[in-house]
């Protein structure tokens, strides 16, 4: 299971997936995207795709198998509803969301494994400065 807002998917994203993908031998990839209020909360802007678009495409990707919208408050009770074997984390994936996660999961009951993945020409590939915000 991967997390982010995927207000387009780019090169720097299908490396997420990749990298994701290739932690298991038969992986079945989990894109959970954030919810328009918390993107406008977490990055003081929203997204310019809404929530429900941004969660087609990435459904659409063909290294997605399934795209699920994120929790409106907090994070753990959508990925408890995935069960998830491993979490892979972007390289900047940081703060309230990440912070205590993995002992909010065992409490309630998973064993998710949680990775860090590598950037993928981070100042290239982000969304901001692909769209001209950063």
């Amino acid at each position: 299971m991967v997390f982010g807002t995927f207000d387009m998917i780019h090169a720097g994203h299908e490396s997420l997936f990749l990298q994701a993908r290739a932690l298991v031998p038969d992986p079945y990839l989990i894109v959970s995207v954030a919810r328009d209020a918390n993107v406008a909360r977490i990055k003081g802007r929203l997204p310019r795709n809404v929530e429900s678009t941004r969660r087609d495409q990435a459904g659409a990707h063909a290294l997605v198998d399934e795209a699920v919208l994120g929790d409106s408050e907090g994070s753990v009770p959508h990925i408890v509803s995935a069960k998830p074997d491993i979490i892979a984390l972007g390289y900047d994936q940081a703060g309230e969301y990440v912070e205590g996660l993995e002992e909010e999961l065992r409490k309630r009951g998973l064993t998710t494994t949680i990775v860090r993945l590598r950037a993928h020409e981070p100042e290239t590939y982000k969304t901001s400065f692909l769209i001209g915000e950063a």
